[in-house]
């Protein structure tokens, strides 16, 4: 069972903001609760959220921090310790309600310099970037300067549902549409336009169109394919699709671009103070009110559309056995027990409005975060779920499979510069060379930096979801940091391809490579990095659901 979290798009433009640490970053927060992140599989920044003057981040590394706070991608921030992108904090904080998304930048520039002594400077340094250049005749419409400035984009063609095993999937077609916006905009956003990261290889754009002013056009292409996919109908690569369409080119090149260097930072926050400790009390457990019917036969299958702009909280047609799974945090159908069939077929839409001093959504979401507060969310609807279905369920323990990374007698890994940064990318290195396990047509290319053994069993899960459910366990032996790059195929390209394939393509159901060219994980870490998952029986929390009524309590 696919995640929630993983059909919210975190969009927006970033903002460029100057990089110097000026007497604007004395601005302060009113109080501040900095703390080290609980455990999760599933680790990546929440927020920055705001109302009604509670300001929330959840799970931003340092590298994060810094990069909210300085409004930077974040391959512009260089140097630092080796945990700058490993290492997970929760800031909580008290700030006048009439403060702007700017003032909260400048007083979390003030936070990190006063709890973790940050300490930075200014540079300029050579990186891989792609040249964003126009021919003699770009196809683009000047704008008036009338309307919203900004892009937005949709599906015209999207699938309902996924297609049969062994079948060939139709492409969406993606239209991207920019009113009012500058080529510096256009080529700052590019990482955030749905899919094109995939074909930019997560690196940078840079504007030298020369074009001035802003400008009005639309783009329609579609999203790169995984090794091992047959697909149907129009194809247009994104690189296509900007020369074509655009009159504008795209060329990976070496530029010269503003960098923030880390000179020094704490690991560990200064401690919050006991007048701060007391200021944050739990967020309220039920919405102030709440709509739950069941989803109309001929209803479209929409998207997670959240309005964020006044609490309101829009989820049509889920599951009861998904907005469990987001109430009580799970991942995974085997961690249900009792879950009747209907609960995964009957849909209902939710439509809710949070309590005041209740922020659900962020209004400025940047490249890398979760733009919905999730952790805000799944107490009230838990309590939803709970009274509208007299749902009664309890947590226990109970064997189910999970993996253990050891090694083979002949580990193909890379000892690690421990002065380095630990952290993993999707794709590769920057600087680096093509090899043998850098194969970007199967659909996911995994870089590891002075990662120890047990770090990388941690983010196992992270990386690939759709394998993983539950923690991994390092018991490879294997002592320090090491570098290594593998790439393999999504679970759902195996899914596809391999109708009578075991669930989530797990060992034993057919994990050698695919004949379409489709490799799963557990394949790919054998052969490429020597490294071996085994699957074991461990006690595990699961839901026990004791009884559930199918048709809701009216509203």
């Amino acid at each position: 069972m696919k995640r929630v979290c993983a059909c919210l798009f975190a969009l927006g433009l970033l903002s460029v903001a100057a990089f110097s640490q000026s007497a604007e970053t004395t601005a302060k927060f009113e109080l501040a609760d900095v703390h080290a992140s609980p455990h999760t599989t599933q680790p990546q920044m929440r927020g920055p959220f705001f109302a009604s003057g509670r300001y929330e981040l959840r799970f931003a590394t340092m590298l994060d921090l810094i990069r909210t706070a300085y409004g930077v991608d974040p391959e512009k921030i260089s140097g630092g310790p080796s945990w700058l992108e490993m290492d997970r904090f929760d800031v909580f904080a008290k700030t006048p309600e009439s403060s702007n998304n700017e003032a909260r930048k400048r007083m979390l520039q003030g936070l990190l310099t006063e709890r973790f002594k940050l300490v930075t400077h200014n540079d300029n340094r050579p990186m891989p970037a792609y040249v964003l250049t126009a021919s003699k005749h770009p196809q683009l419409k000047e704008s008036d300067g009338s309307g919203q400035t900004g892009c937005n984009f949709v599906f015209p063609n999207q699938p309902q549902g996924p297609p049969a095993p062994g079948t060939p999937i139709t492409l969406p077609v993606f239209t991207y549409t920019c009113r009012n916006t500058t080529m510096e905009a256009f080529a700052a956003g590019m990482l955030t336009i749905p899919g094109a990261a995939q074909y930019l290889n997560n690196k940078l754009a840079v504007d030298q169109t020369e074009l001035k002013g802003a400008w009005d056009f639309s783009l329609r292409y579609t999203p790169k394919v995984p090794a091992g996919i047959q697909t149907t109908g129009e194809s247009i690569p994104f690189f296509d699709a900007v020369e074509k369409q655009l009159g504008l080119k795209l060329d990976l090149s070496t530029v010269p671009l503003p960098v923030i260097v880390v000179d020094s930072v704490n690991q560990k926050p200064t401690e919050n103070s006991p007048e701060t400790m007391k200021s944050f009390p739990p967020l309220p457990t039920e919405f102030e009110v709440a709509s739950l019917k069941p989803t109309a036969p001929d209803a479209k299958r929409e998207g997670v559309r959240p309005d964020i702009k006044n609490g309101r909280l829009y989820l049509p047609g889920l599951s009861l056995k998904t907005l469990v799974a987001i109430g009580w945090d799970i991942n995974g159908d085997d961690m249900f027990v009792g879950a009747p069939k209907w609960m995964d077929d009957d849909r209902y839409d939710i439509l809710a409005k949070a309590p005041a001093g209740v922020a659900i959504g962020d209004l400025t979401p940047t490249r890398g975060s979760v733009p919905i507060n999730i952790d805000a969310l799944r107490p009230m609807i838990r309590s939803l779920v709970t009274e509208r279905f007299k749902l009664v369920a309890h947590m226990e323990n109970r064997p189910i499979t999970a993996y253990t990374l050891v090694a083979t007698s002949k580990p193909k890994l890379k000892k690690a510069d421990p002065t380095s940064r630990t952290k993993w990318i999707e794709g590769a290195l920057p600087d680096s060379k093509p090899g043998k396990n850098t194969n970007q047509a199967l659909g996911r290319l995994v870089t590891c930096t002075n990662v120890t053994m047990a770090q990388f069993a941690e983010l196992l899960p992270g990386i690939a979801p759709g394998y993983l459910r539950t923690d991994v366990v390092d018991n490879t032996g294997l002592e320090g940091g090491w570098d290594f790059t593998f790439s393999f195929s999504p679970a759902g390209v195996l899914q596809l391809n391999r109708p009578s394939g075991g669930k989530d393509g797990t060992p034993g159901s057919g994990e050698a490579s695919d004949p379409s060219g489709a490799i799963s994980l557990f394949d790919a870490m054998t052969s490429q990095l020597g490294l071996k998952l085994e699957t074991v029986k461990r006690p595990t929390p699961v839901l026990v659901i004791e009884h559930v009524e199918r048709q809701p309590i009216e509203n």
